[in-house]
């Protein structure tokens, strides 16, 4: 179940990195800045959780890595709970809307932690264009559920050559 949820979980989060790259090429829609994200982890070690802007705080070491890091580990930690929550069935015959429902889910995570405690508000609030950025979440964990099925699908047909 472990190595699993593993897989799963960075090849789920490997799509999103795709789809990030994909719409950055098609459309100039900028990446994601994972360092940002370990800026705001490695704070946390000083007790700092919550920040007025993460971008005006001051630099992390290896802030890029400990951020890239943290989005495939926390891709597979949801893919964990995903395979709990379906169990063994699921692991065997993957369906579309357990891995959709699911990845949509996940979207709490950065609306109610990671956002406000970057200085960016209760669900984006507080940047310049928070319907957008919402969108742009939501559109993200969709992706995440996406790649959640097709990569519990891909497993499940290798299982069974």
């Amino acid at each position: 179940m472990i190595i699993r949820a593993t897989l799963i979980g960075i090849g789920a989060t490997a799509f999103i990195d795709l789809w990030a790259l994909a719409l950055n090429r098609a459309f100039g829609i900028s990446l994601p800045s994972y360092a940002m994200v370990g800026r705001w982890l490695g704070h946390m070690r000083a007790g700092r959780f919550v920040h007025a802007s993460i971008t005006a705080a001051a630099r992390i070491r290896g802030e890029a890595a400990i951020g890239w890091t943290a989005h495939y580990v926390i891709g597979i930690i949801f893919a964990g709970l995903l395979l709990a929550l379906c169990g063994e069935a699921w692991i065997r015959s993957p369906s579309l809307a357990p891995a959709l429902v699911f990845g949509l889910a996940t979207v709490a995570a950065p609306f109610v932690v990671m956002q406000p405690g970057m200085g960016l508000g209760l669900a984006a609030s507080k940047t310049p264009k928070p319907d957008a950025a919402r969108l742009r979440s939501i559109m993200t964990h969709g992706v995440f559920g996406l790649g959640l099925y097709g990569t519990a699908r891909i497993l499940a047909w290798l299982t069974l050559q």
